[in-house]
């Protein structure tokens, strides 16, 4: 299982980010976002997207301390200043187990670069959370998250050259959006 830890969540600043943050754990192949502030918001963003869309992604509120004291498996916390993420990648991968990965909001703790089994950075300057969760994931999957089917999806995207070709599942129709 892949959970993201989404630490520092301030639910009047970073709402959008912290909902940007679970929907890409969700596109990229995790299975679920831990949230350390309570935000009902974004788990009713999210639970719509996925009755849409498909699959099991879940959100979860709970403290970030107490969801570690817990967790049993590999630690990776995305930051600016760890090793680069793709020396660590093969070990990452091949670690048994569950895996958790760990993005912050505001500045993180150094309990959790304690407690991290990785501090790994995507980048060396200043980038958003998004950003480097999607990069990690992507290589963590080796680009298979883009072929993946979602169980339960009432609607996909059939790609085209040009305009929306939404295709709906259960129904076999489709529409273009153009």
């Amino acid at each position: 299982m892949i959970t993201v830890l989404r630490i520092g969540h301030r639910p009047q600043r970073d709402k959008r980010i912290t909902t940007h943050v679970a929907l890409v754990a969700r596109a990229f192949g995790a299975d679920r976002i831990v949230i350390s502030e309570d935000d009902e918001r974004i788990r009713d963003t999210i639970a719509s997207v996925v009755r849409s869309w498909g699959g099991s992604f879940s959100v979860e509120f709970k403290s970030w301390r107490s969801f570690l004291s817990t967790f049993d498996g590999t630690v990776v916390h995305l930051t600016m200043y760890g090793v680069p993420f793709e020396e660590a990648m093969d070990e990452v991968r091949d670690a048994p187990g569950d895996l958790c990965i760990v993005v912050g909001a505001e500045k993180v703790p150094p309990e959790i670069y304690q407690r991290a089994t990785h501090n790994l950075a995507v980048g060396n300057q200043p980038h958003s959370e998004v950003s480097a969760l999607a990069l990690f994931l992507d290589r963590y999957f080796k680009g298979a998250e883009f072929s993946r089917r979602y169980p339960g999806a009432q609607m996909r995207i059939e790609p085209c050259a040009r305009g929306k070709n939404v295709v709906g599942v259960n129904n076999g129709g489709a529409h273009d959006d153009t």
